[in-house]
């Protein structure tokens, strides 16, 4: 099996990486992997127009991983507030679990690290998205305690099916 290629996604990538976010997140087809947020949100998982603005904004970073030129993976990383933020972070539900998300981790890790110098990552996770906090945990991140409202109303962001959803922001020391 070949390594993972990274490249930074452009515009011509827009409706691959919006299928491939969909695909981890939202429907029968996320339910393949453990990501899937199906049961309690249905709609869209990400917005064309959000995702064009992180592709061509400064100090942000779309990471797509491709192995022989199939879309595999991707992540957003980018500078939020003194820090690197990492978010969007999709792998083909019938892939996940065999390494693939712990190297783009690692990737997104590493920009934020060594070419923006920036001391720490954090992120924002459903709380209770117990094994996905978990996973983060395992890498290093804590769980910080700061608790932040889910966008209800915004349908760009999903339809909730349940109404006590909100993030809460994972940090850990680069």
């Amino acid at each position: 099996m070949t390594e993972l290629h990274f490249r930074a996604a452009t515009p011509t990538d827009l409706d691959a990486i919006v299928g491939l976010v969909t695909s981890a997140y939202r429907g029968d087809s996320s339910r393949a992997g453990w990501t899937t947020e199906a049961d309690f949100l249905d709609g869209n998982r990400i917005d064309r127009e959000v995702l064009r603005g992180d592709i061509e904004s400064p100090r942000s970073c779309v990471l797509l991983a491709e192995r022989d030129g199939e879309l595999l993976a991707c992540a957003h990383v980018s500078e939020e507030d003194g820090a690197g933020y990492f978010g969007m972070f999709s792998v083909v539900p019938g892939l996940q679990g065999g390494g693939i998300g712990k190297q783009v981790l690692a990737e997104c890790e590493r920009i934020a690290r060594d070419e923006w110098r920036m001391p720490s990552m954090r992120m924002t996770v459903i709380d209770i998205r117990d094994t996905l906090i978990a996973f983060y945990e395992r890498r290093g991140y804590r769980r910080t305690g700061i608790l932040k409202p889910f966008p209800y109303g915004d349908e760009r962001f999903g339809l909730p099916r349940r109404d006590d959803l909100r993030f809460e922001v994972l940090e850990k020391v680069l």
